[in-house]
């Protein structure tokens, strides 16, 4: 859905044009902080959803607040140091991280007001968006990355990423 919104109605890096220069650009990221940004707050709003909806009756929402808590430490690190790249100042990037991290708060108080309406499919179709957000994201900096420095410098990133969180699900069994 992202890649023909990009497309089609509004460029989500409109600085990535083909006659762009990213050398001589003053933030790194510039054009990246908004869609990423948005995405960032659609999750952590899915995680307060998930923290509050395990409490009820499950045996184990205790672990899963404690464990999405925890990352929430690495997750606001990493996007910070984003942020930080793709936005002028850092606290422009601050005030927008913490906005999207304190998303996680409505998506709790959100899931004890629409949880008992929505139902396991209407949360499906949440989860189904705000992972296509992170995979259009992801996306692009690997197809930006490939453009400017060749096959080596955008893949092997991206691939130890996966390769990280593969290991991860191996060794969490």
């Amino acid at each position: 859905m992202l890649a023909a919104v990009d497309r089609f109605v509004y460029p989500v890096c409109p600085a990535c044009s083909p006659a762009h220069d990213h050398d001589h650009c003053t933030a790194r990221l510039h054009g990246f902080a908004t869609p990423l940004l948005a995405a960032a707050a659609l999750h952590s709003a899915l995680d307060g959803w998930s923290a509050v909806s395990a409490q009820e009756g499950t045996g184990f929402g205790t672990a899963l607040a404690f464990g999405i808590a925890a990352h929430k430490i690495p997750e606001g690190l990493a996007l910070g140091i984003i942020s930080r790249a793709a936005l002028p100042t850092r606290w422009s990037a601050f005030a927008w991280c913490t906005l999207a991290q304190s998303a996680t708060l409505a998506g709790a108080g959100m899931a004890v007001l629409f949880a008992p309406y929505l139902g396991p499919s209407g949360l499906h179709v949440l989860l189904a968006i705000a992972a296509g957000s992170f995979l259009y994201l992801g996306g692009h900096a690997v197809h930006g990355e490939l453009q400017r420095s060749g096959a080596g410098m955008a893949f092997v990133p991206a691939l130890t990423g996966v390769a990280g969180s593969s290991m991860l699900r191996f060794l969490v069994r």
